[in-house]
């Protein structure tokens, strides 16, 4: 009786590991990693996306920003986290498609190391002034005169080099013909205290931080980086239109991933709840009428990975042409 006894003990310390393993997903809090500061673009998509996966996974959805190279300290905590289903990423253009050509060398390979959950949105970026410091800059025409009247003397801040920030104005300057002057800063914060204190001339800045500023007046938005003008800033061209620059375009994307070999059913399940919510109707308006994002037509794992393999390729040839190079 007592060997029976103890042999059933054993049997169920046995099982209560794998049962434990077998709990439903999700049983505990997950976190959304980025690899920008408070305040950003990226940190504001990431808390807006957090709130709703809350209720609709049934655990709290964290955001935890780790900064620093550019995203790929972010980037390569999540490409090296337990494929478990707790852990994602809100990418971007920046830290999956620009930097596989801007660094030598990358921890992670950025189409590799990664599952695909979803396309998040096209987010544009807004050519802004200081009406204080550069009041006679009220066009983007008025912006090329300037620089072409006086070559390497207009200085430009970015969040970073080799940033969709920098590279954003790389493309305007050479479609443009003129010769700026690129001062990088850590971030957007920093260089937008730049532009407003007159220390830059010209920042092409994230839609969703820049909206504010020029609604209240403290900047002057010259163009959008888009074929299509901004539902919040209707009164602002694109840059084709406001510069005389036929074609013009450039923007770049928010995704979520996960770390490589997560379990299909995971993926499948945070694919269909971030596709459900971000189809919402007031999720959409607020994409569109708040931050300027233009909402995916398909946001699914396939459609971002072939954005991504496509931006790969594309960011590559405009950082090639930049002679942006971070070690």
């Amino acid at each position: 009786m007592l060997r029976r006894t103890a042999l059933a003990l054993a049997a169920l310390a046995l099982a209560l590991p794998a049962a434990a393993q077998e709990a439903p997903w999700p049983n505990r809090p997950i976190t959304i990693m980025g690899g920008f500061p408070n305040g950003s673009g990226v940190d504001i998509y990431a808390r807006k996306l957090a709130e709703p996966l809350t209720r609709a996974l049934g655990v709290p959805v964290v955001v935890d920003n780790r900064t620093g190279a550019g995203g790929n300290i972010a980037s390569e905590y999540v490409a090296r986290a337990r494929p478990d289903g707790y852990t994602f990423l809100l990418a971007t253009a920046g830290t999956h498609a620009i930097n596989a050509t801007l660094y030598k060398s990358l921890p992670f390979d950025p189409l590799r190391d990664v599952t695909h959950i979803a396309i998040l949105g096209d987010v544009p970026n807004v050519l802004l002034v200081s009406p204080e410091h550069s009041p006679n800059l009220r066009t983007c025409r008025d912006l090329i005169a300037a620089a072409k009247a006086k070559p390497g003397g207009l200085a430009y801040a970015s969040t970073g080099n080799g940033a969709s920030t920098h590279l954003s104005a790389v493309q305007f300057a050479v479609a443009a013909g003129i010769d700026v002057l690129h001062v990088p800063y850590r971030g957007q914060g920093p260089a937008m205290v730049s532009l407003l204190a007159g220390e830059s001339a010209f920042f092409f800045n994230q839609s969703g931080p820049s909206i504010a500023p020029v609604q209240q007046g403290q900047l002057r938005a010259l163009g959008v980086t888009t074929r299509a003008r901004l539902a919040p800033l209707p009164d602002v061209p694109t840059i084709e239109q406001a510069c005389g620059l036929p074609g013009f375009e450039s923007s770049t994307w928010y995704g979520l991933i996960a770390p490589p070999h997560l379990p299909a059913p995971i993926q499948a399940r945070m694919a269909k709840e971030v596709a459900r919510i971000i189809a919402q109707p007031d999720f959409v308006t607020w994409l569109t009428d708040n931050q300027g994002i233009t909402p995916p037509a398909d946001p699914g794992p396939e459609a971002l990975r072939r954005i991504q393999e496509a931006d790969i390729a594309r960011w590559g040839e405009i950082v090639r042409r930049s002679g942006a190079q971070v070690d």
